[in-house]
């Protein structure tokens, strides 16, 4: 449709329920109608209205919807005092019902927005509220804890961290509190984390009362404190409401697992509902992400799709939004957009091997297929066979057969908290996104394993996870996992990560660290590394060794930690990925 011209922005007020004021900025067409309704409640400033990655809201209202971004309690102009999802269900099931009841509407409702906008969809996914007929959900939690604050047990140290340092922020500036809002700015521009208790810094102890930090790490995984703030714990709710859902994430951002599991379960649940993940960072959504161009496919586009959505489920538009693939994934080798029928589940595994030397010697750690010989002669089918690299993996796979006749050899590694393994590259490291961490992968401290270079393209989609037995000569442990391409140049660029905290021995020393999951076709000439440490500091607190919460452990008190990872000759350690 051509775009129509829109009426300048216009503030209109509502009251809570329980008495509050929340205020909205409000564009729609000067013409036509009546329209549906486009709102997104914004725990940022109405002002920005999430403009980091989305066209502005003048632009949605010129396709022919009245948008409305409100700033929810506590943020903004908005009254009360904002906690987090304390009143989001409640004061969102008021706000739909208000601006269905606006002049120049249908009484119809569509939501979108990221972050904490996209919280404050999934949260009402399940309730009541007739008017509401679509939402677009994009990078948000969908548990309460684990994929939010949490991963496997660790906390998300600068992420929950500086988010909170954030959030504080703006509750200051909303309560009027100078001096607060100005030291909790800056702090938030270098996050002091090297002090008594890396995860207490003492200026948010100072300012505990605004912010909800303390009670993040405070609060046991099993207190009923994180079912009030998980959409999965209201799946039987989502699933009989049926509610149409667009979820859009990305392959470096911090809540891709979060956005891939929530839309596994509601499309399994029989909810109409989408997936499309790219390139990106949390945001901007552009075809740059950490020095790689992924090309035009990958800039932006999702404003063009989420009107397609809304177009279909709230104008009753016959456009073929809801007849595509369910999954549009884009391929970080190819730089192509794939599109799967399911969540490919072909893994593949790759036994790691070394003679002892992997965490010193690059060349060491090696990456060897399963059933060797078989991958081998599919592999070089479709290559050169006279190629160096189709010599090369057939070395290769001669030598996982003999690695796997072989007896099992130790791979250790020495953690040294005066110096622990920095977070670089993947969704949680700075920098993040497809950074070159070859240079970390270089420490004594990192274990690195590798593939052959490849004859062929090899393409992968779906789950990450490092199967690793592992022992630890102390109480207590942490690993992390990086999973990257390496180019003939020998650039390591990573390419997804994960982490897992031990507080305690596992009771098998065979564990899974589960990493986020990715779409990548390694070009022939490439080859996969795996790479495993005990820390990724400052994404995670490091981990002290002595058996205490790392969030309340002393610096002083943290040991030197010596991981041992049991290789090759029938051990079971390995790397499994799913192939396309």
């Amino acid at each position: 449709m051509s775009m129509l011209p829109v009426l300048p922005a216009r503030t209109l007020s509502m009251t809570t329920r329980d008495g509050v004021r929340l205020d909205a900025d409000v564009w729609q067409p000067a013409t036509g109608g009546p329209y549906p309704v486009l709102l997104m409640r914004q725990a940022y400033g109405r002002g920005v209205a999430s403009t980091v990655c989305y066209a502005h809201p003048a632009w949605y209202a010129a396709h022919g919807y009245v948008v409305v971004i409100q700033d929810i309690r506590g943020r903004g102009t908005s009254e009360g005092f904002f906690r987090i999802g304390e009143h989001e269900r409640e004061d969102g099931i008021d706000t739909i019902a208000w601006a269905a009841q606006l002049p120049g509407t249908t009484g119809t409702v569509g939501m979108y927005g990221f972050s904490y906008q996209a919280f404050n969809q999934l949260i009402l996914a399940g309730d009541d509220c007739p008017a509401l007929k679509a939402i677009a959900p994009a990078m948000g939690p969908w548990q309460g804890r684990e994929g939010w604050s949490h991963v496997n047990g660790a906390l998300r140290l600068q992420g929950s961290l500086g988010w909170a340092t954030q959030l504080a922020a703006d509750t200051a500036r909303h309560e009027g509190m100078t001096q607060a809002f100005t030291e909790l700015m800056a702090a938030s521009r270098g996050l002091p984390l090297y002090e008594t208790v890396q995860a207490r810094p003492a200026y948010m102890e100072r300012h505990r009362e605004i912010s909800h930090y303390h009670r993040w790490i405070d609060t046991p995984a099993e207190d009923p404190y994180w079912t009030g703030l998980s959409a999965a714990a209201r799946l039987p709710e989502i699933a009989a409401r049926k509610l149409p859902m667009l979820f859009i994430g990305g392959w470096y951002d911090t809540f891709l697992e979060p956005t891939i599991e929530g839309f596994r379960a509601v499309a399994s649940a029989g909810v109409p509902s989408r997936l499309v993940v790219g390139p990106w960072l949390h945001f901007p959504w552009v075809r740059k992400v950490g020095g790689t161009d992924f090309g035009p496919a990958a800039d932006g586009g999702m404003d063009e799709l989420q009107v397609q959505w809304f177009d279909r489920w709230l104008k009753g538009a016959d456009n073929g939004v809801d007849q595509a693939k369910p999954m549009r994934l884009f391929d970080l080798g190819s730089k192509a957009w794939r599109e799967f029928d399911a969540w490919p589940d072909a893994p593949v595994d790759w036994v790691l091997s070394t003679s002892g030397k992997a965490s010193i010697d690059s060349a060491d750690g090696k990456l060897l297929r399963a059933e060797p010989m078989a991958f081998a002669v599919e592999a070089i089918a479709g290559a050169d066979v006279q190629s160096a690299e189709a010599a090369s993996w057939m070395e290769s796979a001669a030598a996982s057969t003999a690695a796997r006749t072989s007896g099992p050899t130790t791979a250790y590694v020495a953690h040294d908290p005066w110096r622990p393994v920095p977070a670089f590259g993947g969704a949680f490291g700075v920098p993040n996104g497809p950074a070159d961490r070859s240079g970390i992968d270089a420490r004594g401290d990192v274990l690195t394993f590798t593939t052959a270079p490849l004859p062929s393209p090899l393409t992968l989609a779906g789950d990450v996870v490092a199967r690793l037995t592992v022992t630890s000569d102390r109480p207590s442990f942490d690993v992390s996992c990086v999973l990257s391409r390496v180019t003939p140049s020998g650039q390591s660029i990573a390419l997804t990560d994960g982490y897992r905290h031990f507080r305690t021995p596992p009771a098998d020393p065979l564990v899974d660290v589960t990493m986020q999951s990715t779409c990548v076709t390694v070009a022939a000439g490439e080859s996969l590394r795996l790479s495993i440490a005990a820390s990724a500091f400052p994404a995670y607190p490091v981990n002290p060794g002595t058996g205490e919460d790392p969030t309340r452990a002393a610096s002083i008190d943290a040991q030197v930690i010596t991981l041992g990872i049991a290789c090759g000759g029938g051990a079971t350690s390995v790397l499994r990925v799913s192939r396309a």
